[in-house]
């Protein structure tokens, strides 16, 4: 196949030789076209040793061949990569300044753009718009990911991988019609951070949920394609853009959101740290220390169990059988069994579809960056296993639910 891979002028510049490296191993005949600006970051002869073509980003060169409409009309395949700011306006404006854009033009096969810049251009409103006149003319626009920018700071606007890009590139060249994201057109509602239940207005009965698993859930549910409603309990990350954020606090907080949440969700991913109890009584003012009185006593009462709740709420709804619903299970072992016979027995008892297990500790899951989990499915299947960032492990946990809810088969 004939790809025309267009580099955009942005320091993601330098990833995209291992991109271009994947296409040429994969037989494909690559034609590179750089921006002027980013051949700041990468020189044209980088790209002509990795394409074994010529590489030029001058509408003047070669002008027997007519290389501004020629390539375009030629190409089975034109990948931006990164695909800055600048380079969505022009594409989105019909602008055709530079060999490039001309490209573009003229292109009459997929087009693919793989966006990389900072999260404020990232989120701008001038950026989402050309993001949305792009895909509704029938382009690919990958959703950036997540993570560290090249200054200091992090949030969406990395350039993804460049085996995410290859992926992507190839469902296209398999025909534009078999490029779904795996959640497009799905609803889901995803719980993330910790509850917290007052004793008293200074003082509260919490957990350390961080609420970075379920924030990094919201992201991959987003670059799946869905429409994401976060339910957001006490967390020590921001919610991502692009989803909708309903603020929680406490347990009764939470139930009362994701019992209304559920009612149009596709999947509901129950991730946050749910607090078991709650107190029996709140005190109006602060509870003082004296030493003339004793010490309080403070009688606890069970919270709702949300995720049963749930269940029963699909299982008794006409209509709604295809829900698919998950929870979490943060486990230790005791002298009763191993995590995953509570896990297991917990499954059951909830009659969720998934469980995503974690084995937690002071050191273990909670504020940390990185996570090891076991999905267990209620219908009998084997454990699956995934660990790393906690974008990798949400990556995974997305892709079985997407597998999960596209699946011919019913679920029982």
């Amino acid at each position: 196949m004939r790809i025309v891979l267009g580099v955009g002028g942005g320091i993601a510049a330098y990833k995209v030789a291992s991109l271009l490296r994947l296409f040429t191993e994969a037989g494909h005949n690559v034609t590179v076209i750089p921006t002027e600006a980013s051949t700041r970051f990468v020189g044209t002869a980088t790209w002509e040793a990795l394409s074994g073509n010529p590489v030029s980003n001058s509408v003047f060169d070669d002008v027997h061949q007519v290389n501004h409409v020629r390539l375009g009309h030629e190409a089975d395949l034109v990948v931006i990569a990164p695909a800055t700011a600048d380079l969505l306006a022009k594409a989105a404006t019909g602008q055709a300044g530079d060999l490039l854009t001309n490209t573009l033009l003229m292109a009459h096969g997929p087009v693919l753009f793989a966006p990389a810049m900072h999260t404020e251009m990232w989120q701008h409103a001038a950026t989402r718009a050309n993001v949305e006149t792009l895909r509704s003319r029938g382009a690919a626009v990958l959703e950036p990911a997540t993570g560290r920018l090249t200054g200091a700071d992090s949030g969406p606007g990395r350039l993804p991988e460049p085996e995410a890009i290859f992926d992507a590139a190839m469902a296209l060249l398999q025909g534009p019609s078999d490029f779904q994201l795996p959640l497009a057109g799905r609803t889901v509602t995803i719980s993330a951070g910790g509850t917290r239940e007052p004793l008293d207005p200074v003082r509260f009965l919490g957990n350390r949920s961080s609420g970075k698993q379920g924030v990094a859930l919201a992201v991959a549910a987003r670059n799946a394609g869905a429409s994401v409603r976060l339910l957001a309990a006490h967390m020590e990350v921001p919610p991502p853009a692009g989803v909708d954020v309903v603020q929680v606090e406490t347990a009764l907080q939470l139930r009362k959101a994701a019992l209304a949440a559920a009612a149009d969700s596709d999947a509901v991913i129950m991730s946050a740290a749910v607090a078991d109890f709650r107190p029996a009584e709140v005190s109006d003012t602060k509870i003082k220390k004296r030493d003339d009185t004793a010490d309080p006593v403070i009688t606890l009462v069970r919270n709702p169990d949300i995720l049963q709740e749930l269940v029963e709420l699909r299982n008794g709804t006409a209509g709604q059988k295809q829900q698919l619903i998950v929870g979490f299970a943060a486990e230790t072992g005791d002298s009763d069994g191993g995590v995953l016979a509570h896990a297991q027995a917990k499954l059951q008892r909830k009659g969720c579809d998934l469980l995503v297990v974690n084995h937690v500790g002071t050191d273990k899951v909670f504020g940390q960056d990185t996570n090891s989990v076991v999905i267990l499915a209620r219908a009998g299947s084997e454990p699956q296993e995934a660990s790393g960032t906690k974008t990798e492990v949400s990556a995974a946990i997305i892709s079985r639910i997407g597998y999960e809810l596209n699946s011919v088969s019913p679920r029982a």
